[in-house]
Order: structure tokens, then sequence, then C-alpha cells
């Protein structure tokens, strides 16, 4: 390929509305590696370097990992029009939920204005997923007694908005790279699914309480035998919920049949 047709870093950083360092760090890490080299040393982008990097600006929309976006864009079965069909979607799935929150604050503002009440049945269109409440009669009863659920209480009170944020990305990032591993039909009880089991443990333990792998095992008995805790997971992909389940059944036996 000519050289008129690469691009300096600083270029792409320009084109593609990143900075220099984050381009450098893609490079490091393996993630979009440029396709040649100045004489100088200094970086050149081809236009398929600029695709992959297109690609992973949307996967980071989406909210994957670096690490799972790696593992997808490098897997054998990648196919970029299906990829982009599947990106696609998603974003439609946002928007439809983006503009639900719009109309419903519309409404909010229009009581505001007409100093009248909002329609109770519309009062929470779109905030569906942000009921960070539902399951929370159902656990006190079930183990508000318990050193765990005390403990639970006792974090999450001090928490921020940031706090909050930061644990729901966590998770997010966690269960996404297992739908990940799953479509890329990896084995549930293979070391890349445990070691994510083992990082969905440690997000539990850091954020809520301590949570011993037997306690880990004992949560995903849930993720199929109670139908939210699975279409949580159904919604990320068909069977995931059992996957996610197995790969934690798995990682909990790795860890106690240690020498």
């Amino acid at each position: 390929m000519e050289t008129r047709q690469l691009h300096t870093v600083g270029e792409v950083a320009r084109l593609a509305r990143v900075t220099v360092r984050t381009l450098h760090h893609y490079d490091r890490i393996g993630l979009l590696v440029p396709s040649g080299r100045a004489e100088n040393g200094y970086r050149l982008y081809a236009y398929d370097d600029l695709e992959r990097l297109r690609q992973i600006r949307l996967l980071r929309e989406l909210r994957f990992s670096l690490d799972a976006i790696g593992r997808m864009l490098d897997a054998p079965a990648f196919d970029r029009r299906s990829a982009l069909e599947a990106q696609r979607e998603l974003l439609r799935e946002r928007q439809q939920r983006t503009d639900s929150i719009i109309r419903g604050v519309d409404r909010a503002l229009r009581a505001i204005d007409e100093e009248t009440e909002m329609d109770r049945t519309e009062m929470f269109e779109g905030l569906e997923e942000f009921d960070h409440e539902q399951y929370q009669e159902e656990v006190e009863r079930r183990w508000g007694h318990s050193d765990a659920y005390q403990e639970s209480m006792r974090r999450t009170r001090a928490y921020g908005k940031a706090d909050w944020a930061r644990i729901t990305e966590e998770g997010e990032t966690v269960v996404a790279e297992l739908a990940d591993l799953m479509a890329e039909g990896a084995p549930s009880a293979g070391r890349a699914a445990m070691d994510l089991a083992e990082a969905h443990r440690l997000h539990i333990d850091r954020w809520f309480y301590p949570c011993s792998h037997g306690m880990h095992r004992n949560l995903a008995d849930m993720y199929t035998a109670d139908p939210r805790f699975e279409a949580y997971f159904e919604k990320r992909g068909e069977g995931l919920a059992v996957f996610v389940q197995d790969a934690i059944r798995a990682n909990e036996a790795r860890w106690r049949n240690r020498p």
C-alpha cells in the first residue's frame, strides 16, 4: 500500500476523535497494531486499521471491555457484517430505551408546568432496569439475619453515584465477557470461563460482602432456579444463565480440589 494511503498516529487520533495516548495503549496491548512504520519509526495506519478502530469504538460504546473486544475481533469466526448488524440492534435497543426515558422526563416537565399530576401508569416508563430495589424485600426475608446481608447493607449505604456507576460497569463487563466466551463456543468449564467466574466472585466480594467459593456456587444455583435471575442473563445471550452457572461450579471445584 502506498505511503499516501497511510495515516500517522496524529491523523488517526483526529479522525477517530481519540487521543494519541489511547492509540499507543491499543498498540501496546495488541488490540490495534498499525500496519506500517515510517523510516523514523512512527506508526502508520492503513484503511483496515481504521476499520478495526471503528469496530473497537463501537464495541466500547456498547460497554464491552478491551479484553472482550480483542477476543471478538480476533476470533476465526468473526464476520464484520454480522457484527455490525448485531451492534445496530443493540444500539437501537439503547435508543428506544433512551427515547422512552426522555418521554417520561417530558411528561414530568409538562406536569410541573401545568401544575398537574403525572399519569401513574406512565411515571416509570423506561426505568425498569434501574430498579435496584426490586429484590430487596425477598433478599431481606431470605438473608436478613445473615452476616453477609448485614455487611452488604453496611457497605452499600456508603456508596455514591460514582461508586454505583463503577460497580455496574464492572459487573456488566464480566457478564459481557462470559457471553462472548459462550458465543465463541468456549467450554463453560474451561480455563477462560473459570477465570471470569472468579472475577465475578471477586466483584461481589469487593463491593458487597465476603463471598466464598461455596457461597458463590450457592448463588449460582439461583441463576436458573429463579426466573428473574435467569431472564437477566438470557437477555444477554440465550443459554447464558446455564453457562455462567456451570462456569461458577467449575471454578468452585477447581479451588476446592487445589492441592
